[in-house]
C-alpha cells in the first residue's frame, strides 16, 4: 500500500505546486510589467507619484499609481503578495521529498555517474540546495550594492548557477540534476521573498504609520532581488518541465544542455521585460535579445539531431535494427529480451515497481499500452536510462504494439 498512498501524495502535491506556482508567477510577471509601464504623472503631482498606468480589463478601467517614497496615507486593505511564494516552495519540497528523498536509489543515483549511497546522495541533494543559497547570499551582500552593483552581482550568480548545474551533474542521474539545479534556484527565488523583500516591505510600512521618513534602502534590495527573481523563473520552469524529456537528460551532453536551455530562457524573459519600455518609448527595440535565446534553441535542436544522426548510424548493426530491418511483424516473444534487459530490473518476479510485473508474454500484453506510452512516447523509462536502451530497440517496441493484432 506504500506505493499507493505515495502515488497520492504525488499527485495532490503537484497539482498544489502548479496552481501555487502559477499564482506566484501571475503576480510576479504583472507587477514587473506595471513597474516597466508606468508612465510619468501629468502635473501637477502632489502626492509625488512616480508613475501611473491605465489599463482595461473584464469591462472595467484600472488606474494604477506608484509613489516615490511613502503615499501620503494608505486607505483600505494593503494587499501583500507573498503567500503564493512560500506554498509553492513547500509544496515543491513536500513533492521532491515523497518522491526523490524518499526512493534515493531510484530517483537520485545513477551508478554511472557517482556511486553513492541513499543517505549520501539525500544528504547531497540537501547540501546543493542549502549551499547555493548560502553562496547567493554572500554574492549580494559583497559583490555590490543595489542599484550600483547589480551587473557585477548578475555575473557572479550566473557563474554559481553555471559552477552549481556541473556539480549536480557529476553527482546524480540526469533527471535528478535537472530538477535539484531548478529547486536551487527556486529555493533562492523564494528566499528573496521570504528574507529581503517582505521584511524590507514590513520596514516601510512601519515607518509610514509610524509618520517617519522612509528609508529607501529596504526597497532597493527588494527591487534587485524581485529582478533576480524575474529572471529566474523561465529557467527554473525549464528544469521542472525537463524530467518529462528523456533526451535532455539522458544525454551525455545533459550540462550544455542545461545551461543553454536556462539562458535561452533568460534572454527571452530579458526580451520581454525590455518590450515594455520599449512601448513607451524609453530605449530601443530588444528584437536582438528575443533572436539571441530564438538562435541559441535552434542551435541546440541541430546539435541534437547531427548527435541523434550518429547514434542511429552507430546501432544501425544492432540485432533490434537487424530485426526492424527485416520488415516482419514483430511478436511479443521477440521483444522479450528487450524488455528483460532493460525492464525487470524494476518489473520483474523480485520487484513490482508500481505493482506492475512483465516477466511473462501475457503481462506484456496487458501493460502493451503503458509500455508503449512509457518507452516509445515518452522515453521516460527506463528510469535516467540506466540500462541505456538504444532507439533501435525503442522501435522494435513501437512496431510490436503499432502492428500486435
Amino acid at each position: 500500500m506504500e506505493a499507493f498512498y505515495l502515488d497520492w501524495a504525488n499527485l495532490l502535491l503537484r497539482w498544489l505546486h502548479v496552481i501555487t506556482a502559477m499564482a506566484w508567477i501571475g503576480a510576479s510577471f504583472y507587477f514587473v510589467f506595471l513597474d516597466s509601464s508606468l508612465e510619468k504623472p501629468q502635473e501637477p503631482n502632489p502626492d509625488r507619484l512616480s508613475g501611473e498606468l491605465w489599463a482595461i480589463h473584464g469591462g472595467g478601467f484600472y488606474h494604477a499609481r506608484k509613489f516615490i517614497a511613502a503615499p501620503p496615507r494608505v486607505g483600505g486593505v494593503l494587499h501583500w503578495f507573498y503567500i503564493e511564494s512560500y506554498f509553492t516552495w513547500i509544496s515543491g519540497f513536500l513533492l521532491f521529498s515523497v518522491s526523490y528523498l524518499w526512493s534515493p536509489s531510484v530517483y537520485l543515483i545513477d551508478p554511472s555517474v557517482a556511486n553513492l549511497t541513499s543517505s549520501q546522495a539525500i544528504w547531497a541533494a540537501l547540501g546543493l540546495l542549502a549551499g547555493f543559497l548560502v553562496v547567493y547570499e554572500l554574492i549580494c551582500r559583497w559583490a555590490g550594492a543595489p542599484g550600483k552593483g547589480d551587473t557585477r552581482v548578475a555575473l557572479f550568480v550566473a557563474i554559481a548557477v553555471v559552477l552549481a548545474a556541473w556539480l549536480a551533474t557529476e553527482i546524480f542521474s540526469g533527471r535528478a540534476a535537472f530538477l535539484i539545479v531548478g529547486a536551487m534556484m527556486a529555493t533562492v527565488m523564494s528566499a528573496n521573498v521570504l528574507l529581503w523583500i517582505i521584511p524590507g516591505q514590513r520596514k516601510m510600512v512601519a515607518s509610514l504609520q509610524a509618520g517617519q521618513t522612509v528609508d529607501p534602502t529596504p526597497g532597493l534590495i527588494g527591487k534587485q532581488r524581485s529582478v533576480h527573481n524575474t529572471y529566474f523563473t523561465l529557467p527554473v520552469l525549464l528544469a521542472m518541465l525537463s524530467n518529462h524529456y528523456a533526451f535532455l537528460t539522458g544525454s551525455d551532453q545533459r550540462l550544455f544542455f542545461l545551461l543553454a536551455l536556462m539562458l535561452a530562457g533568460a534572454l527571452i524573459r530579458y526580451y520581454f521585460v525590455r518590450m515594455h519600455g520599449y512601448k513607451l518609448g524609453r530605449h530601443g527595440h530588444p528584437w536582438p535579445l528575443g533572436v539571441a535565446g530564438l538562435v541559441i534553441l535552434v542551435a541546440l535542436i541541430g546539435y541534437s539531431a547531427a548527435g541523434e544522426v550518429r547514434k542511429q548510424q552507430s546501432q544501425a548493426q544492432s540485432p533490434s535494427a537487424t530485426l526492424l530491418a527485416s520488415g516482419a511483424p514483430i511478436t511479443v516473444e521477440q521483444i522479450r529480451p528487450v524488455i528483460a534487459t532493460h525492464c525487470l530490473q524494476c518489473h520483474g518476479e523480485q520487484v513490482q515497481m508500481k505493482n506492475i510485473r512483465l516477466d511473462s508474454p501475457q503481462a506484456i500484453e496487458a501493460h502493451a499500452l503503458g509500455i508503449y506510452q512509457q518507452v516509445v512516447k515518452l522515453k521516460a523509462m527506463p528510469l535516467n536510462n540506466v540500462t541505456q536502451m538504444t532507439e533501435a530497440e525503442r522501435s522494435v517496441i513501437a512496431k510490436w504494439f503499432e502492428t500486435r493484432q
